[in-house]
C-alpha cells in the first residue's frame, strides 16, 4: 500500500508541475508577444520648440534602432518650430534645443494629443525633453 500511495503522489506532483509550467509558459508567451508588439509597432509624436535665439535643434527622427536612434538636425530653425515623426518601438522621443538665450526657451513631446514631457528655460537647455515610449507598458 506504500508503494501504491507513493506512486499516485508522484503521479500527482508530476501533474501538477506540468499543469504549473504550463501556466508559466503561457504567461511567458504573453510577455515575449508584448515585448515583440512594443517593438514592432510605431507611433507618431511631435516636437514643439518655442523661443528666440535657437541655433539648433536636434532630436530622434525615427531611423536607426532604440538603441541607436538617428539624430537629426536642423540649424538655426524660426521658432515657434514643430516637427512630427514616427518612431519605432521603444525608441525614446527626444528633442534638444540650443539657444543664446535659454531663458524663453521651451520644448515639448506630444502624443495624441497629451504633454508627455515639457522643460523650460536651462532645463531645456540642459537635457532637452526626453520621454519613455509611448507605447511600452
Amino acid at each position: 500500500m506504500k508503494r501504491t500511495a507513493r506512486t499516485a503522489v508522484s503521479a500527482l506532483a508530476v501533474a501538477g508541475l506540468a499543469l504549473g509550467l504550463g501556466a508559466c509558459s503561457e504567461a511567458a508567451e504573453k510577455a515575449v508577444d508584448q515585448v515583440d508588439k512594443s517593438v514592432n509597432e510605431s507611433y507618431e509624436v511631435t516636437y514643439e520648440v518655442t523661443g528666440k535665439g535657437i541655433e539648433s535643434i536636434d532630436y530622434h527622427a525615427g531611423d536607426g534602432t532604440a538603441m541607436a536612434p538617428k539624430v537629426a538636425s536642423e540649424k538655426k530653425p524660426t521658432a515657434p518650430w514643430k516637427k512630427t515623426v514616427t518612431l519605432k518601438g521603444v525608441m525614446p522621443p527626444a528633442v534638444m534645443p540650443i539657444s543664446l538665450d535659454p531663458a524663453d526657451l521651451t520644448c515639448k513631446i506630444i502624443y495624441q494629443g497629451k504633454v508627455i514631457k515639457e522643460a523650460k528655460a536651462e532645463q531645456a537647455m540642459a537635457g532637452g525633453c526626453v520621454a519613455v515610449s509611448p507605447v511600452v507598458g
